[in-house]
C-alpha cells in the first residue's frame, strides 16, 4: 500500500487465505489490514468533518476504519451532529429511520459510502459493548439474546450490499457470560450476509497483565463458525506490553485463523498504570513497537489509535466517559490527525507488501543470541522458504546474532529499514555460512533488519513488489 494509493476494492470481496493466516481479495491479491480506531465517527462528526478525517487517513495509507453504530459516548441518547438518534425507545428492534436524508442511519450510510469512494473498508461494530454489559461507560444495557438477533439481522440486511464492510462484534468487552448475546447478533447478521468477514473486539485488560499482553476473541469464540479472524486488544496499561505473546498464542490455535492486535496503545494517551507523579504518555516509538511486534509475531495486519481521534474529542466535547476525565488529552482530534505514529504506519504496510506475502511465518529461532524482554525485545519473521527474513530491533546500538542458516541461498544481502521514513539502505552482502552478528544503527531509535536471498533479486524493502511475486 504505497502512500496516497488507496486499496483497490475492485479486486473483489475479502476472504481468508487458503493457509488460514492472511486476508486476500477474491482474485488472490493479499490485503494488509491497516486499521485506525474511529469509534465515534458516526456519532460526533458532521459530513464535512468526516470527509476531512477520511481523506487524511486515505493519504496516510490506512485500509480499514473501525467505527461503531451504537456509540459508546451515550450514543443512544445524545444525538449525532444532525440531531438524530439511532433507536426508538432504546429498542434495538426498532431502528429510527425516516425519509429524511439526515436521519441517523442515512448518515452512517453516507460515511460508509464515502470511505468506499476513498478505497477504505469500514470495520463496523454494530454496537459498543456497554449496550450488552455496562461494566463501565454510559450504557444503557438494551441488548439480549432475542433482540440482538433481530438487530443483527436488520443491520446485516442494511449493509450486506456494501462492498467495504468488515463486521466487528464486541466493543471492548469480554465474551464471558455474554457469549449467547454476541453469538445471536453475529448469527443474525450472517443469516442475511455471508459475503463479509467478521471478527470480535475484546476487552484489553487480562488478569495476568504482563503474561499474555491482552485479551483475544479466540478465548471465547475461536471455534464459532462466524469468526473469520481473531482480534486481540493489548490496551493502554503500560509501556512495552507484550502483545507478541498473545499473538503467538492465537497463531497456534486450531483450526488456523488470521489474528491481529485491533487496539494497542494510543499515541499521546496517558499510560493507565502510572508510577510516580509525572504524567507519562505513549509516543510514536511505542506505537511502532506494538505494530512491528504484533505483525512479526504472526498478525495479518494491525490497528493504530490516537486517543483524541478515536473519540473525536473537540473543544466543545462533553466529558462523557471515565477515561476522558482521568486521562487528559494534549490535542483535540483535528490537531492530532498528523501525529508521527499515524504517518509511520504505512511504512509497515509497504514493508510487508515488498516481499512475498502469503508465505510469511513468525520465527523466533532466527534470534541466536539472548533475546531480552520489555523495550529491547527482538521479533523475527521470515518466508517459509527462507528467501527473506526480518528482525524488528526496538533500540539503537543493539547487538544480536541471527541464525542465517535458517534461510535459503548461497549469499544474503542485508538492509536496515527505517520504520520512521520507509527508506532502506543495504550495508552488507555475505555468504550464508554461519551465524552472523548485527548491531542496529546509532540513530533511531528503532530499526528493521531485512535479509534477502540475493538470487531472488527482491527490490529495496518498502518498494512495490510485482503482483506475481506476492503468491
Amino acid at each position: 500500500m504505497q502512500q496516497d494509493e488507496p486499496v483497490d476494492i475492485s479486486r473483489g470481496d475479502l476472504r481468508v487465505s487458503d493457509n488460514g493466516r492472511f486476508l486476500v481479495h477474491e482474485d488472490g491479491t493479499p490485503f494488509f489490514y491497516l486499521g485506525d480506531t474511529a469509534w465515534e465517527l458516526f456519532h460526533r462528526l458532521t459530513r464535512d468533518e468526516a470527509e476531512q478525517y477520511l481523506e487524511n487517513r486515505r493519504r496516510k495509507g490506512f485500509t480499514v476504519i473501525q467505527a461503531v453504530a451504537l456509540a459508546e459516548m451515550d450514543g443512544l441518547h445524545i444525538p449525532n451532529a444532525y440531531g438524530a438518534t439511532p433507536l426508538i425507545d432504546d429498542d434495538p428492534g426498532k431502528p429510527r429511520t425516516s425519509p429524511d436524508d439526515y436521519d441517523y442511519w442515512d448518515h452512517v450510510d453516507w460515511v460508509v459510502d464515502k470511505a468506499r469512494e476513498k478505497g477504505m473498508y469500514i470495520g463496523l461494530l454494530p454496537t459498543w459493548g456497554d449496550k450488552v454489559q455496562k461494566a463501565w461507560g454510559v450504557g444503557p444495557v438494551v441488548l439480549n439474546v432475542e433482540n440482538a438477533r433481530v438487530y443483527g439481522r436488520w443491520i446485516g440486511e442494511r449493509y450486506k450490499d456494501k462492498s467495504n464492510i468488515i463486521w466487528i462484534m464486541g466493543g471492548d468487552r469480554r465474551g464471558k457470560r455474554y457469549t449467547e448475546i454476541w453469538n445471536a447478533m453475529a448469527e443474525g447478521i450472517k443469516s442475511v450476509d455471508s459475503r463479509h468477514l467478521m471478527t470480535y473486539h475484546p476487552w484489553g485488560i487480562y488478569l495476568k497483565l504482563m503474561g499474555w499482553g491482552g485479551n483475544s476473541s479466540g478465548i471465547w469464540f475461536h471455534k464459532e463458525p462466524w469468526l473469520d479472524f481473531n482480534m486481540m486488544q493489548s490496551s493502554h496499561l503500560v509501556r512495552n506490553q507484550d502483545n507478541y505473546r498473545r499473538i503467538a498464542h492465537d497463531y497456534v490455535r486450531k483450526p488456523a485463523k488470521p489474528c491481529m492486535d485491533g487496539e494497542p496503545n494510543y499515541e499521546d494517551s496517558v499510560l493507565m498504570l502510572q508510577v510516580g507523579k509525572k504524567t507519562r504518555r505513549f509516543r510514536d516509538h511505542d506505537v511502532r513497537k506494538a505494530a512491528y511486534w504484533s505483525v512479526f509475531a504472526g498478525s495479518h495486519g494491525h490497528t493504530y489509535g490516537s486517543y483524541s481521534v478515536c473519540l473525536f474529542i473537540s473543544r466543545d466535547s462533553p466529558k462523557l466517559d471515565i477515561f476522558t476525565a482521568r486521562l487528559p488529552i494534549e490535542k483535540y482530534w483535528d490537531e492530532s490527525l498528523d501525529r508521527p505514529g499515524a504517518a509511520h504506519m504505512v511504512h509497515l504496510c509497504n514493508l510487508m507488501e515488498s516481499r512475498p506475502f502469503l508465505t510469511r511465518i513468525p520465527d523466533q529461532g532466527l534470534i541466536a543470541s539472548r533475546n531480552r524482554l520489555a523495550g529491547k525485545h527482538l521479533q523475527a519473521t521470515r518466508s517459509s522458504d527462507g528467501d527473506y527474513a526480518m528482525v524488528y530491533v526496538p533500540t539503537s546500538n543493539q547487538s544480536f546474532t541471527v541464525d542465517v542458516l535458517r534461510l535459503a541461498g548461497k549469499r544474503l544481502i542485508a538492509w536496515w529499514y527505517d520504520p520512521r521514513t520507509g527508506k532502506a539502505k543495504s550495508f552488507d552482502e555475505f555468504d550464508r555460512v554461519k551465524e552472523t552478528r548485527f548491531t542496529s544503527p546509532a540513530d533511531g531509535p528503532d530499526w528493521v533488519l531485512v535479509l534477502d536471498n540475493v538470487s531472488r533479486g527482491f527490490p529495496e524493502p518498502g518498494s512495490p513488489l510485482p503482483v506475481f511475486k506476492f503468491l
